[in-house]
Formats: structure tokens, sequence, C-alpha cells
């Protein structure tokens, strides 16, 4: 699994290079940013603007990493409109903070 990473003050952003986040990737997608956290990071934003889809496979992923946080922060942003409209019909826009781009979270964590 690839991924584009930067750092702007001390926040994290990982974007994912693939077009479908699906059980083939799933396992190999939670391990990647698992290990970002493992290595200190407290905030964190997953950039989907080069995600097409996501299926549950990844929204569970989503939720372990979630779960793991340990009192770190997590942004979503950039979501296409069939991601966020998925993410509205499970209820999951309540529990994860989504932003419209790199910006809004970035401003979002300040």
């Amino acid at each position: 699994m690839k991924f584009e990473s930067d750092t702007v003050d001390n926040t994290r952003i990982l974007t994912p290079v693939v077009r479908r986040l699906d059980a083939a990737v799933a396992l190999p997608f939670k391990q990647q940013v698992l290990e970002e956290m493992r290595q200190g990071t407290r905030a964190l934003i997953l950039d989907f603007s080069r995600v097409d889809f996501i299926d549950s496979s990844c929204l569970g992923a989503l939720i372990s990493i979630l779960k793991s946080l340990n009192g770190g922060q997590l942004l979503l942003c950039a979501l296409n409109s069939n991601i966020k409209s998925m993410f509205t019909l499970t209820r999951m826009d309540r529990v994860f903070t989504l932003c419209a781009n790199r910006e809004e979270a970035l401003r979002t964590l300040q």
C-alpha cells in the first residue's frame, strides 16, 4: 500500500495513493496508519483526494485506527460525494471529523 506523506506543524498528513480502499488493501492500510501512530504521531489527517471508493472493510479499519489513537486526533478530508454519503448513511460522520480539504483539517486542529 502506497501513501504520500507530509508533515505540517507537527501534524502528519497521509494520502493513500490508490483509487479503491477495499478488502484487498484494508489490512495493509490499517497497519501502515497504525505504524505512523506508533512512531509518535499525535495528530493525523487522512487525505482521501485520490480515493474513489471505500468499502465496509476499510470503514472497519478506520474505526480500529480511531480506537487506537490513545488521546491523539484523526481527521479525514477530501472525501468525494459517494464516500461522504456512506459516512452519513452509516452515521460515521458523527464519529469521525470530516473536513472538506487539508486546509480545513489543519485549521480544525489549531
